[in-house]
């Protein structure tokens, strides 16, 4: 499905998330971002903000993919594959640093939401997309027939499964207090059970 970001890198971004990730996370991180760029227009980003963010939705499950499996959590590996495509780009360091720190803390509740803008913008379009519907400001027609565009393709098995596989080969990217940790500790607790883990 063709769509437009907020710039000439953040279109390179979602190019490039499309060759690594599983369309089901692709679609789910082009979700994320219509929640996230929609509230923060309400809000009054300016445009190098809107990219960046453009570019933290689209690279906040990077570290899902094959290619950025590395030893630390799922979303550390994807803020620093953020960080390591920005940086063939003129960015400010601090903007690359609000990026990481969006990826980082997606998954990190009660924190993510005080970090500054771009943190709470993802978390909040993550929570909008897997079911959220206190969330002011995403009740909206035009938002719902654009997410509608893209599909969800059981996401929330893809991803669940995606991050204990994962965790299976290297245990310590899935640390007791996590997210990923939680998956982990389901899936160990109940080997054969399939589709939508209980501690999604």
């Amino acid at each position: 499905m063709k769509v437009s970001f907020a710039g000439a890198v953040a279109d390179s971004a979602y190019a490039h998330v499309q060759s690594v990730l599983r369309p089901a996370i692709v679609n789910h991180s082009v979700r994320v971002w219509l929640v996230a760029d929609h509230l923060g227009r309400k809000q009054g980003l300016e445009e190098s903000e809107r990219e960046a963010l453009a570019v933290a939705c689209l690279f906040h499950d990077a570290g899902t993919a094959d290619a950025y499996d590395g030893p630390q959590r799922f979303e550390v590996e994807g803020a620093d594959a953020a960080s390591d495509f920005l940086s063939e780009y003129d960015w400010p360091a601090p903007l690359v640093q609000q990026v990481w720190e969006a990826i980082a803390l997606h998954t990190s509740p009660g924190i993510a939401e005080r970090m500054g803008t771009l943190p709470r913008l993802v978390r909040l379009g993550v929570l909008a997309d897997f079911g959220a519907t206190d969330l002011p400001g995403t009740d909206d027609r035009r938002l719902s027939a654009s997410l509608a565009r893209f599909p969800r393709m059981d996401i929330e098995t893809v991803l669940g499964d995606a991050v204990v596989e994962q965790a299976l080969r290297c245990p310590e990217k899935a640390p007791k207090s996590s997210w990923p940790g939680g998956l982990l500790a389901a899936r160990l607790a109940d080997p054969g059970h399939t589709g939508v883990s209980p501690a999604f």
